[in-house]
């Protein structure tokens, strides 16, 4: 490319109701749920703890050990994460370090294990997975953010229900329920053994967490056991409303700074990104439609685990460098993926990188390119946009101009600054 075109960055107008006091939202639901009734004194509690970044996730979990110990109950922490963390107990402590949740700061336990309990066959003739230390104590208590799954659609996606499939399951149980999702469908699968884990897994109640498109938290609600399967669809098309979006439905080209397991579980979100069915296209009935991904680098929190740069069509190198490929592999095998492991073409910088997927979008003038950056696929309040969207972005009330269309700043060796460095304040 003889030139890049000239970017401006906008911020984006979401309906986002926020909590503002996470810790007092939490005890205040948690009342409701009278837990007194079915927790007695001296019993114990294991409360979950997944592996995706949810916000404020070690301050909530910190206030429901409270309430536990406030009703003589002995509560502890169990990873509850399927594959993730190289599928090894430290490697899941490592993950729940990473979010700020110790014995230290929670106030209780935290009892690591991959080992599992077979405790029931579902009824399509495989068994039901759950985590040793969950299922000997005397109750289970499940607490995740409930929001769309990256792969699958139906009334129930990702939240308590999926939590008591893959979390709970351990690595063990991820892999045989991904296997059956092959055969049958998500929905399926995940109202079966969630079934046989409420009816023999002495499962108590449920922390429901929504989040608005700011990353912030929206709603916290307690649901009572018997109400998982009934109540959970209802909070999900509620996380659907507050989902954020990329400001426009077609692009020739998407940066992102950033992919990771924290961010979305399949590394990039791709109800963000367009691709929930398909890898390297969306569908007809899909929006955005992106025609080609490029990836700059792995989140920190990620440890290594480069899950959905097979999404991706072209990377920098520096990305490979730092993928853990055993960690990354696992991953994806459990989640009956591989491709999402896979390795695009990758390039030592931005300019090189930017000028092959410009020869793979058809027949487009620089000026005319269509190409967003972001962040990564969680963090969408702020997005660069090429000068071809600045007329649409003119006529977007949701859309508040912050910089005007100027040069981007690129190094000597043809890198792009950070996201997150290229702020107003910076210009």
């Amino acid at each position: 490319m003889s030139h890049w075109p000239r970017f401006f960055r906008v911020h984006q107008k979401f309906d986002a109701p926020v909590v503002n006091d996470v810790v007092r939202a939490t005890i205040e639901t948690l009342g409701k749920l009278d837990l007194r009734q079915r927790v007695k004194p001296g019993e114990s509690v294991a409360i979950t703890a997944g592996s995706r970044g949810i916000a404020h996730i070690a301050e909530i979990l910190k206030a429901v050990v409270e309430h536990f110990k406030q009703l003589d109950a002995r509560p502890f922490i169990v990873p509850a994460m399927g594959s993730h963390g190289g599928g090894t107990a430290e490697g899941q402590l490592k993950v729940l370090r990473g979010y700020g949740i110790t014995p230290e700061f929670c106030g209780c336990e935290i009892r690591a294990s991959m080992e599992t309990v077979a405790v029931s066959q579902a009824a399509e003739g495989f068994a039901v997975h759950f985590d040793k230390h969950a299922f000997e104590a005397d109750h289970v208590f499940v607490a995740g953010r409930i929001k769309p799954h990256t792969r699958f659609a139906g009334e129930i996606e990702s939240g308590l229900m999926k939590m008591m499939l893959i979390g709970l399951g351990k690595h063990e149980g991820a892999k045989i329920y991904h296997r059956a999702i092959v055969n049958h469908s998500f929905d399926q699968i995940v109202r079966s053994v969630a079934r046989e884990v409420l009816d023999r897994c002495a499962v108590c109640g449920g922390l429901a967490i929504l989040e608005n498109a700011y990353d912030q938290t929206a709603k916290i609600e307690a649901v009572a056991p018997e109400c998982f399967e009934t109540r959970e669809p209802e909070l999900l098309i509620q996380a659907k409303r507050w989902l954020a979006r990329l400001p426009f439905e077609r692009a020739d080209i998407l940066f992102l700074d950033h992919i990771g397991k924290e961010i979305s579980g399949a590394g990039m979100d791709t109800n963000v990104v367009g691709r929930k069915w398909n890898d390297h296209e969306a569908l007809e009935h899909e929006t955005p439609k992106v025609k080609r991904i490029c990836v700059r680098g792995l989140s920190p929190a990620t440890h290594g685990n480069a899950i959905g740069l097979g999404l991706a069509e072209f990377c920098l190198t520096r990305v490979i460098d730092a993928m853990d490929v055993n960690v990354t592999r696992i991953n994806s095998l459990t989640g009956s993926h591989p491709t999402a492991g896979m390795i695009p073409f990758d390039y030592p910088n931005d300019v090189e990188m930017l000028e092959a997927a410009v020869q793979t979008v058809g027949l487009v003038e620089p000026d005319g390119l269509r190409i967003l950056w972001s962040q990564d696929t969680l963090h969408l309040g702020e997005i660069e946009c090429s000068e071809a969207y600045w007329e649409q972005a003119q006529q977007r009330d949701d859309l508040e101009v912050l910089v005007s269309p100027r040069s981007l700043p690129l190094s000597e060796s043809g890198l792009l600054p950070d996201f997150v460095g290229l702020s107003p304040k910076s210009q």
